[in-house]
């Protein structure tokens, strides 16, 4: 298959090609939100594949990446799904369970319910990526993809548009945010603290120390809202920032006490593509 593009309608140029089918297929069942972070052992994940099979893999293998499929929640929205025990219930519908969700930073796209009929795909090394750099994107592109023994005007090639987007470049939201406590060195400060998480592929050792910033620079910003209204948005080198006293005071009228909360959104900030995926939680004091 070759994969041509413009940035017209025509004068499409040969960008890649590739020789290998991805195991593709749909929902046959509607497929539920479920925990991330550990095993959803509650929800089944039933597809029905195009061509390929799957077989139930170790836990050893699982957390190492094995078995990972994609399953697109949205327009545009997939969530990385890593299934432990694979059952063939018919012709080439299998019953997944032992559920890894949300997985490599797509915690955000699990959503109530993906009705039957969505699709999914299979992620391994059958899969072909674009070479697309980074000066490609935010640019729209028509693109156009067939057999390679065909010219590129051949009625059997499939027309597609769409803009990269760079969500492979941008920074996972964080993890482990900590209640805040005030500082002892000025009364009434309050120091709200996250874990960094990593989108390389190094991050996925068991070993002690921080994992691989994978950023240019560390930088986050922090939103406090009040509602759906950013009151003031905090910004921090560290995975911690400083919410002062002043600043309470200016945005509530007094200082944040027993009893309230606090809503906030967190932010790890890329070079390229500025604010990576959110981080929303509600503090309680």
């Amino acid at each position: 298959m070759a994969v041509y593009r413009s940035a017209a309608t025509d004068g499409f140029a040969l960008l890649t090609s590739f020789g290998s089918r991805a195991r593709m297929g749909v929902l046959a069942e509607s497929f539920y939100a479920g925990p991330v972070s550990r095993f959803d052992l509650g929800n089944t994940l039933v597809v029905d594949l195009f061509s390929g099979t799957l077989e139930s893999v170790t836990d050893i293998s699982l957390l190492g990446g094995g078995n990972a499929l994609v399953v697109e929640t949205g327009p545009g929205q997939w969530e990385i799904v890593h299934a432990g025990a694979a059952e063939l219930i018919a012709p080439g519908r299998y019953r997944l369970t032992r559920l890894l969700r949300g997985q490599r930073g797509t915690e955000n796209a699990v959503v109530s319910v993906v009705p039957t009929g969505a699709r999914v795909v299979v992620l391994d090394t059958a899969l072909a990526s674009l070479p697309i750099s980074e000066a490609d994107l935010g640019l729209p592109w028509n693109w156009r993809i067939g057999p390679a023994s065909r010219p590129v005007s051949d009625e059997t090639f499939v027309a597609a548009t769409f803009t990269p987007e760079g969500v492979g470049l941008r920074p996972f939201s964080g993890g482990h945010v900590a209640q805040p406590w005030r500082t002892a060195r000025t009364p009434g400060d309050l120091t709200i603290r996250w874990t960094r998480r990593s989108r390389s592929l190094a991050a996925y050792t068991w070993g002690a120390g921080d994992v691989p910033l994978a950023e240019e620079s560390e930088g986050y910003e922090v939103d406090i809202l009040d509602g759906s209204v950013v009151k003031r948005s905090l910004t921090s080198a560290t995975t911690s920032a400083l919410y002062t006293a002043a600043q309470q005071t200016a945005d509530w009228g007094a200082l944040l006490g027993p009893g309230q909360t606090l809503a906030i959104r967190i932010y790890q900030l890329s070079a390229l593509i500025g604010r990576g995926a959110v981080r929303s939680v509600t503090l309680t004091f």
